[in-house]
């Protein structure tokens, strides 16, 4: 598919916050990789930040209630991205962890981990170094235009039934090699949403003043191409006409090797 030359991302010369908030299995991940290469911008993300935590729990075989030893625990790691993969690997103590967080028993406690709030505390601050360290970025995961970057230049919100987020779950875990029963996602699925609306920090919600796209019915290219065009769109209704052209964003210093959030 022919994709338009990218142009300058100039909400501010500097800056460039995209956010995009929503369930699990909504495409998050897979649609922000995309969106940030097509826009030149560097790629946040934050759920595999807290996947890690959940690692890091089940592998020190630390109590998820002892919220305390929790938090230091996954301070200690000292987690960070390793910003010249593509797509940015998590590290844990300068160790890639990108297949560990993916496994199921990560998945089923990552969002009891993540309602502990001085664990939320600690990773909204680390994410909003990320930024500082790379201020032209996609951020994707559930508090990322409500919480961490209230003033994102463009927000979205996406979502999709339950049954076709487990669908999508499904299919990727049988194309892993992995068994799978299809209703029991759909039920964990749903009892997730619960728990992550009703969290008391940091709880999933729509961002005030975000884009909301329903996935349900579209093609991982529809998806990527109406937050494309929309964020263009944005660029194009706040940036004024230069007549030299501007310059073109290229990766550099979001892609430098090594960058973390310290």
């Amino acid at each position: 598919m022919m994709v338009e030359p990218a142009v300058e991302i100039a909400m501010g010369p500097d800056r460039m916050i995209v956010t995009i908030d929503g369930p699990a299995g909504t495409g998050k991940s897979t649609v922000g990789r995309e969106l940030a290469a097509r826009l030149g911008l560097a790629l946040l993300d934050t759920g595999a930040m807290y996947r890690a935590a959940a690692a890091i729990v089940l592998d020190q075989g630390i109590d998820p209630a002892d919220e305390e030893r929790v938090v230091e625990a996954v301070a200690k790691e000292d987690l960070h991205f390793d910003f010249s993969k593509d797509p940015p690997s998590m590290l844990c103590s300068g160790t890639p962890v990108d297949d560990r967080i993916r496994e199921q028993d990560v998945t089923r406690l990552v969002s009891r981990v993540s309602a502990i709030a001085a664990l939320r505390t600690h990773m909204v601050r680390k994410q909003r170094i990320v930024a500082h360290q790379h201020p032209r970025l996609v951020a994707e995961g559930r508090d990322q235009g409500s919480v961490v970057f209230p003033d994102a230049d463009v927000k979205f919100y996406l979502e999709a039934t339950p049954g076709e987020r487990a669908r999508r779950r499904a299919e990727q875990m049988r194309c892993a090699g992995q068994d799978v029963d299809e209703r029991a996602l759909r039920v964990e699925i749903e009892q997730r949403d619960n728990y992550d609306s009703t969290r008391a920090v940091g709880p999933l919600r729509c961002p005030e003043g975000a884009t909301r796209l329903d996935t349900s019915e579209l093609s991982f290219d529809e998806v990527v191409d109406e937050l494309e065009r929309i964020v263009r769109q944005r660029i194009a209704e706040q940036t004024p006409t230069r007549g030299d052209g501007g310059s073109r964003p290229g990766r550099g210093a979001e892609g430098a090797a090594g960058a973390g959030e310290g």
